[in-house]
């Protein structure tokens, strides 16, 4: 059994001592912010300044694969996270009734839930598992090598002590000083391969009020304009998020942190109007979210890796931006991974960037080429010209069948040419379309001129 150093206690730092420590292996878990979520959410979640970690208070929806592992790997993290409010979501839970059953289905899942809770799970979890220690407070601040080609990291420094490992875990984020720190000593670079998304978040949490509605009808959860993307995220505990997406070049940006014209310009959406209709409870300001990028950080090149006793995992490893909501998902599964394979990791760190690069490395490109998609069409504020992809999208919520395919490109269990290649699906867009010979593609919100209409002069 291995000794593991896991850098950073985000939910991929949280996921991987945990898994690992379950296994037998003896884990040490560094993190820096002296703080830790605990059993008070809400001030945790809306009184918690986190500026190393922004995303912390933009809604989440996890994905099929974080389900999936919490329920193999960690089963009473998944059953605390239902216990203090996560709720579940199943694709085919738009129709009322679901379609006959086919494997896979019960795949279909989103936990529905904001960050705090899902890191507030796992911390409770590792605190109880004897087999990790927890150093909350203490920053990494070097890596431990000895000499070799390539070199080999045997530890981690904080303070003035140096903590000896078989493996080191990378899991500090996005900002990961770990790139830096292997390229002063002497080790070759690790590949970096980072696209800019030129987009703009902005949110604001709402609650639903003790005695007042909570039904906003059939209603989707997403509605666009030629230029901004908006979007409801129901939660735990009676909370839910509005979201407006647009080009970081929009001249409207910065009014909509104001949430009066943040209000206003979301009830222009049937999707967030629906909510608001409920007459909720603002919860907090407008929590606005740029300057994302789409990175994949390799610690191996061509010659294989850079080093040996570290991988990376989480944040540190890919990161995208949330459009598709695959971060915690990618992370979780790095974790498992790591969990499984440890002792052979420790070894030949080559099998995992060779699993990741296999099992990870496809969705961060498709990830690539959706922002590169999307962008341009928030820039140029023009609809898709493409019928037959628009036509997808609107089938979906009308036919179980593109249904199916939808989510299982969205849960991160089939790639886009796969599920919707499929010659069942491909019949079922046909016939869909068909019926509708006049559709074209179209926007439900807003357009630019009632938009800039909101905007004070």
């Amino acid at each position: 059994m291995a000794r593991v150093a896991v850098i950073g206690g985000g939910i991929s730092g949280l996921g991987a001592a945990l898994m690992l420590g379950r296994r037998g292996h003896t884990v040490t878990l560094f993190e820096q912010d002296a703080r830790r979520a605990g059993e008070d959410l809400d001030r945790d979640f809306f009184g918690w300044r986190r500026p190393r970690t922004p995303q912390a208070v933009q809604p989440h929806s996890f994905l099929a694969p974080v389900r999936d592992v919490l329920r193999a790997e960690v089963p009473d993290v998944h059953a605390d996270l239902l216990a203090r409010g996560a709720r579940e979501y199943h694709d085919f839970d738009w129709f009322g009734e679901h379609p006959p059953y086919r494997p896979g289905d019960e795949d279909l899942v989103t936990l529905r839930t904001r960050r705090i809770v899902l890191e507030a799970a796992l911390t409770a979890a590792v605190r109880r598992e004897r087999t990790v220690e927890v150093r909350q407070g203490s920053r990494v601040t070097a890596l431990a090598f000895t000499a070799g080609r390539p070199a080999r990291v045997t530890g981690v420094r904080a303070g003035t002590d140096t903590h000896r490992a078989d493996l080191v875990v990378d899991a500090s984020g996005r900002r990961s000083p770990v790139p830096g720190w292997l390229v002063r000593a002497g080790c070759r670079p690790p590949v970096v391969d980072s696209h800019r998304a030129g987009i703009a978040y902005l949110c604001r949490w709402y609650r639903l009020r003790p005695g007042g509605p909570r039904d906003a009808g059939r209603v989707k959860t997403g509605s666009s304009a030629p230029f901004a993307l908006a979007g409801v995220f129901p939660s735990d505990n009676d909370t839910f998020a509005l979201n407006i997406v647009l080009s970081t070049a929009d001249p409207t940006r910065a009014a909509l942190t104001d949430p009066a014209v943040f209000e206003a310009a979301a009830r222009l959406f049937p999707a967030c109007a629906a909510w608001l209709a409920l007459d909720p409870e603002p919860r907090s300001a407008v929590l606005a979210m740029a300057g994302l990028d789409n990175r994949w950080t390799a610690l191996a090149d061509g010659d294989g890796p850079v080093v040996t006793g570290l991988v990376n995992a989480g944040d540190s490893l890919v990161h995208t931006n949330p459009t598709l909501g695959h971060g915690v998902a990618l992370g979780l599964l790095a974790a498992r991974h790591l969990a499984a394979h440890a002792d052979r990791i420790a070894e030949d760190p080559a099998r995992y960037h060779t699993w990741a690069g296999r099992a990870l490395r496809p969705w961060f490109d498709a990830q690539v080429a959706a922002d590169r998609a999307g962008e341009r069409r928030l820039a140029e504020g023009s609809p898709s010209s493409d019928r037959r992809a628009a036509a997808v999208g609107a089938c979906a919520f009308d036919d179980p069948v593109v249904m199916r395919a939808r989510a299982q490109v969205r849960h991160l269990l089939r790639p886009a040419h796969e599920a919707y290649g499929a010659a069942e699906v491909d019949r079922h867009v046909t016939a869909w379309l068909a019926a509708r010979p006049d559709f074209t593609p179209a926007h439900d919100g807003p357009d630019r001129a009632r938009w800039d209409a909101l905007i004070p002069g």
